[in-house]
């Protein structure tokens, strides 16, 4: 991920200091940005030119030293807030008192990494998706003790570098990682109910409901390692709200090291000659599965929008950008109507008595009002 955001910032035209203490794993990274310049000038997506002038602007070394005249430094580093605050501490005594200081965390407090910091009112969170290259969404991310306006600098400065920035407050999985959870946990739910299988849910959700990929195919491509770990983090981080449950389903994988494609094998089996399982195309219940995982995905960006997580437009922008989305799903919701969408959930709290299905007030709001989250 440092690599990638390092060949972003180089790309837009800004001397870059990539730091790795790792001799091989700093060697690996440079290596990685040229060979990655040099497939979008074979692609013809980039000059030979520009991509040798952006490859001469990254500057490698294993010296925190060499941070010192940066105007801005961005952690890439594991996801441990001991580890981020000890090196904040570290950069803030060689970097100048006017360099800004962003980590790229997906599921920590930017709030709780800047408390470390002498100066925390410079600290922001800017979130890039991977590849970072290639993923056109980033999340910048005020702390609590972030100073007034510092969010919107960082918002058009990551604009200049081509990338469609959102602002999110600083809350467990900022946009993209709390509004999808129930991709993931509701497919897991049905499978584990006996409704459907892995591969029928995927389908299911791909063909009728025109996501990318289905939620089984997409956590194998993710990996369980770190998809499981998101889902435990954000559970933890909402105080253990039923609504971001983990599944003991999805745990057994994790803790027997089928991580997915890379493990080669998940909830799919990705060994040569495995045989790729037949899901069952039957309209009645894919329709079904659709309109169970759609509700929760409305329900959760709704409830973003009414605690001022972000806006109507950055929601809408963070889900067809970060996770490729065929839709908006607050635009979604006015299409199918709010009354039909907690229809849904009421129907599903009443049969399961499980607070994982309670609705946001805001759509039951809309719905009672008979009014939508866009205006016509």
């Amino acid at each position: 991920m440092g690599a990638g955001i390092a060949q972003v910032v180089a790309t837009a035209g800004h001397p870059v200091r990539l730091l790795d203490q790792n001799a091989a794993a700093l060697e690996k990274a440079t290596a990685s940005i040229a060979a990655s310049l040099h497939k979008l000038v074979a692609k013809g997506k980039l000059t030979p030119e520009a991509a040798d002038a952006a490859i001469a602007r990254v500057r490698p070394t294993p010296i925190m030293q060499d941070f010192a005249d940066c105007g801005l430094v961005i952690e890439a580093i594991v996801e441990d807030l001991a580890v981020k605050q000890q090196v904040f501490k570290q950069v803030e005594s060689i970097v100048s008192a006017e360099c800004l200081l962003a980590s790229n965390t997906s599921s920590l407090s930017i709030t709780a990494i800047a408390a470390a910091c002498q100066r925390p009112e410079r600290f922001i969170g800017i979130h890039f998706f991977n590849p970072a290259p290639l993923m056109q969404l980033v999340e910048v991310i005020a702390a609590v003790q972030t100073r007034a306006g510092l969010a919107e600098e960082v918002r058009a400065l990551v604009a200049s570098w081509a990338k469609r920035p959102v602002l999110a407050q600083d809350t467990p999985g900022f946009i993209v990682n709390r509004v999808a959870r129930p991709f993931y946990g509701e497919a897991i739910r049905i499978l584990e109910e006996g409704i459907a299988d892995v591969a029928t849910i995927d389908w299911a959700l791909t063909e009728l409901g025109g996501f990318r990929m289905g939620p089984f195919a997409l956590m194998d491509f993710i990996g369980h390692d770190v998809n499981y770990r998101v889902t435990e983090s954000v559970f933890a981080a909402f105080f253990y709200d039923p609504r971001y449950r983990p599944s003991f389903t999805q745990k057994r994988l994790f803790e027997a090291g089928y991580y997915g494609r890379k493990a080669g094998r998940g909830f799919y089996d990705y060994a040569p000659g495995a045989p790729a399982p037949t899901p069952l195309r039957d309209a009645e219940t894919g329709q079904r599965i659709v309109q169970r995982v759609l509700a929760m995905l409305i329900n959760e960006a709704a409830d973003a929008l009414y605690l001022r997580v972000a806006s109507r437009e950055d929601l809408e922008l963070a889900m067809t950008t970060g996770v490729n989305y065929p839709k908006g799903l607050l635009a979604w919701a006015d299409e199918l109507g709010p009354a039909a969408v907690l229809a849904t959930l009421d129907g599903l709290y009443h049969e399961y008595h499980d607070d994982r299905y309670r609705a946001s007030p805001l759509l039951r709001r809309l719905a009672r009002d008979n009014q939508r989250f866009f205006s016509a």
